[in-house]
């Protein structure tokens, strides 16, 4: 999505319009998760279908499984050459990619194929290190990410920060309670709104409540303290508006994802939530997309709450839609 000449011309003018009317306007059009977390409605039947190949896999894990992967994208690829909804690398899928269709060919990124050929290669896993001793399903995630030698020599999840956080991120997606409602749009509305009235609010690192801005912590990546600032970082902007929404956000970019379900490009709408990062786990930043390519969002240290093009950050990941129910943190 690419913002239009007459935006680029009036940016601000513009976006105060299209924000101001967003209450007017906004219907009460929710989308239900039929699953215990947000899944996209074109993928469920095969995610519940795949999701029962063995007992240490379930649709909600593998579903959880997928939002981490790609955030259930058919053409993701990694820059390690990792690619597809699931994520194969060729090698693997090589090996264990299945036909999932009957249509006569293996399509890592046909997500009918890649979505069985997922829940087989966990099963096989599960069955591999199915002799270690602890939780077997963390397990078995340890080992998707580490490999089954690894999780074998430790004995269980090794003591990797990166697959430790793969596990409890899965893990938490998967325990998400059953009653879940995505924002409506109006939510979304009230939510954007709520944003731009934050316009020109300092940037502070850590800062920002569901009550509004307040002074950070220490310290940023590159040593910047948002102890002496009020104002927001910007999972800390994106926590205040849904607030006023009536939906409560975890604190985190990563943990807002978490609780978010994917939408499109061409289904997003005021309100939705745009992630920037590499992973489920690695998100670096979230903004507030108001239309038309450009979005609400605190960037960094030095800057102030402001309307930024959604292509200002390389790495969009997804935009995705809070859920409003009680989630674990990951």
């Amino acid at each position: 999505m690419r913002a239009s000449a007459a935006v680029t011309a009036g940016i601000g003018a513009t976006a105060a319009v299209i924000v101001a009317a967003l209450v007017q306007t906004a219907g009460d059009d929710p989308l239900g998760a039929a699953l215990s977390m947000a899944v996209p409605s074109e993928y469920k039947t095969l995610i519940e279908d795949a999701g029962n190949m063995c007992p240490e896999v379930s649709p909600n894990l593998l579903a959880a499984l997928l939002t981490q992967e790609s955030g259930f994208n058919p053409d993701a690829k990694s820059p390690v050459g990792a690619e597809g909804i699931a994520q194969f690398m060729p090698s693997t899928w090589e090996k264990h990619g299945i036909d999932g269709n009957s249509d006569g060919k293996r399509d890592v990124r046909d997500p009918e194929d890649a979505i069985p050929s997922s829940a087989k290669y966990l099963c096989a896993i599960a069955d591999d290190v199915k002799d270690v001793p602890g939780d077997k399903q963390n397990n078995m995630l340890a080992a998707y990410n580490a490999g089954s030698g690894a999780v074998r020599k430790y004995g269980g999840v090794p003591p990797y920060k990166e697959t430790q956080n793969y596990v409890r991120s899965i893990s938490a997606l998967a325990d998400q309670s059953t009653d879940g409602k995505s924002a409506t749009a109006k939510q979304g509305a009230i939510a954007a709104n709520a944003a731009y009235g934050m316009i020109d609010t300092p940037y502070s690192w850590g800062g920002g409540s569901a009550s509004g801005p307040s002074a950070g912590t220490c310290c940023s990546p590159k040593g910047r303290s948002g102890k002496s600032i009020t104002g927001f970082d910007c999972s800390g902007l994106t926590l205040y508006a849904y607030a006023k929404a009536g939906i409560s956000l975890p604190r985190t970019a990563a943990q807002q994802y978490a609780v978010s379900e994917p939408v499109g490009p061409e289904k997003a709408r005021p309100g939705d939530l745009v992630f920037y990062g590499g992973s489920a786990t690695n998100i670096h930043h979230v903004g507030i997309y108001i239309g038309d390519g450009w979005m609400i969002d605190a960037p960094r240290p030095g800057t102030k709450v402001r309307i930024s093009p959604m292509d200002s950050m390389a790495d969009l990941f997804a935009i995705a839609r809070p859920v409003s129910h009680h989630s674990q943190e990951i």
